[in-house]
């Protein structure tokens, strides 16, 4: 049974899957949406509200489903719309909730709009695209994909003009001024949203309209559709989620909040990269300067957060300066890089390190917003940087030591399973980590049901409790009479460290061990071990 609170994703668990990846149910190598009902009962154990499905839509995969040939369809390779209607249903029993994608800026140019508008000028559909007989329009745009594409126009002969794109040639962009696009895109909503999907993540979203003299991003016009939009949903389906993906700066981000008249939450893409730049250097001040930089939000929005999800990571919000930095310390092979970005998984990231990925987990799960966990991020699974493109992030889920890793029995997945140690399916599974106490996948799910028994760690205030030392990152969440006192050490080495505490004398127990801390005379003394997390009660 579904929780009736219409705010629901403020406090929710989010987990993305990419169903190619998950878990093949008929043996043809690809990951299928009858395999993703059988594993519902591991994502509800772990303690998952809400999934969050990459595109499944029919698409010629060029930009594995965000190239988009019919938006009111589901792929063959993943199932049909009847396995789609019983995911729903089994999703929705065991209380939990489903979001798509909704990719609103561009289709494939598959897609039986683009091919009609580019066959004929006076096609109705040739308004649903943007044209230009020259190459020189909206110059001030800056190219996405800059290893990739040379400009934001690509010659069509068919069609005798350009056409505009801001990602892949093969992706057109939609032509939002047209009346009949905006009216597209909102039967799009309704089919969804109908059939009983909680929402979407909605995709590119600053980038929809066109202006010359302007960078084409985050222009009033497109504020003005996505409250069209809002609205919209809200008189038809109250209580649904808008999710808004746009790799901007916090103060750019905040006006897709709008006064809660457009989305409902963000992803808060500068507080990512800051979190790696914080345990590298053993300092909270990249941390402590992004929230600094974050605006309040409406009183029902919220917040977004991640560690790492099925792109690069990307290094759009840093300076380049810190660009050049985070790649030399994180990626120093260049096959390790894509576009402004690092192509690696959590774990690697991490040198593997448990004690440097529990404590990142800390962090997304103890600050401000809705933590988003990335399939096989749990386990502390591994990436292949030999494969092209995303892919290297994108490998099979790795359920047991066997062959396809339980994916899959197929001889030939629709890419390899991860061979290699420490990264191996016999080192790294679902299976052994569920049987081992003492695995990733335990303390993840106890720190996600603290979160979830603790009002503070979901939705409480957050204040910075003083420390002289800038390796400790040390916070209190309080929620009414609630709180949790946070305190982590981001550096290698042991911190002592002296904090102050309202109380004169008392005992605090850390949730995390159970082990009981003293204050004595309004102070804490601790010498915290190498990439140390408490959280205090």
């Amino acid at each position: 049974m579904l929780p009736t609170d219409p705010t629901w994703y403020k406090n929710a668990i989010f987990y993305e899957v990419y169903v190619r990846a998950f878990k093949d149910s008929n043996g043809d190598g690809h990951g299928d949406i009858h395999g993703l009902v059988e594993k519902l009962d591991y994502l509800k154990e772990l303690g998952v509200d809400c999934l969050w499905l990459l595109p499944i839509y029919p698409s010629p995969l060029k930009d594995d489903g965000y190239d988009i040939s019919d938006y009111c369809s589901i792929h063959p390779d993943y199932g049909s719309l009847e396995d789609f209607k019983r995911l729903l249903e089994e999703t929705h029993r065991r209380g939990m909730r489903l979001i798509t994608d909704l990719v609103m800026n561009h289709t494939s140019d598959a897609h039986p709009w683009f091919q009609a508008a580019r066959s004929d000028r006076h096609s109705p559909y040739r308004d649903y695209y943007v044209w230009s007989n020259d190459d020189r329009q909206y110059s001030q745009a800056r190219i996405i994909f800059l290893d990739t594409e040379k400009s934001n126009w690509t010659w069509d002969p068919l069609a005798g003009q350009y056409f505009w794109h801001r990602f892949y040639a093969c992706q057109p962009d939609l032509n939002f001024d047209a009346p009949a696009v905006q009216a597209e895109m909102l039967r799009v909503v309704d089919f969804w949203l109908g059939f009983g999907v909680d929402g979407f993540r909605v995709d590119a979203v600053p980038y929809l309209f066109e202006r010359e003299g302007t960078n084409c991003e985050n222009l009033p016009e497109t504020h003005a559709y996505l409250k069209t939009l809002r609205r919209f949903v809200e008189e038809k389906y109250p209580g649904r989620l808008l999710l808004c993906e746009a790799n901007q700066w916090p103060q750019d981000v905040r006006a897709y909040f709008g006064e809660d008249d457009e989305f409902n939450m963000a992803f808060h893409f500068p507080l990512m990269p800051r979190v790696f730049m914080a345990l590298k250097q053993g300092d909270r001040t990249p941390i402590t300067w992004a929230l600094e930089q974050t605006p309040p939000i409406p009183e029902n929005c919220q917040w977004a957060t991640f560690l790492r999800n099925h792109d690069e990571l990307t290094l759009e919000m840093v300076s380049p300066e810190e660009r050049q930095w985070m790649w030399a310390q994180y990626s120093p092979e260049m096959r390790m890089r894509l576009n402004l970005g690092i192509r690696r998984r959590l774990a690697p990231l991490l040198d593997n390190d448990r004690r440097k990925i529990e404590l990142a987990y800390s962090l997304i799960f103890s600050l401000p917003g809705a933590p988003f966990l990335y399939y096989g991020d749990e386990i502390g699974m591994g990436d292949n940087i030999h494969l092209p493109d995303r892919n290297g992030v994108r490998t099979p889920m790795q359920w047991e030591d066997a062959p396809g890793a339980g994916f899959t029995s197929a001889s030939v997945p629709y890419i390899p399973v991860i061979q290699a140690d420490p990264y191996s399916a016999g080192s790294v599974n679902v299976a052994g980590q569920k049987a081992d106490p003492a695995s990733l996948w335990h303390s993840l799910r106890a720190m996600i049901a603290l979160r979830k028994r603790y009002p503070a760690l979901r939705s409480g205030e957050l204040t910075w409790i003083p420390c002289p030392h800038p390796a400790v990152a040390a916070y209190l969440r309080r929620s009414n009479a609630d709180q949790v006192a946070v305190i982590q050490n981001l550096s290698v080495k042991p911190v002592p460290v002296e904090l102050p505490f309202e109380n004169s004398s008392a005992e605090l127990t850390d949730l995390i061990t159970g082990h009981v801390v003293p204050v004595q005379n309004g102070r804490l003394k601790i010498t915290l071990r190498p990439y140390e997390y408490l959280w205090l009660v």
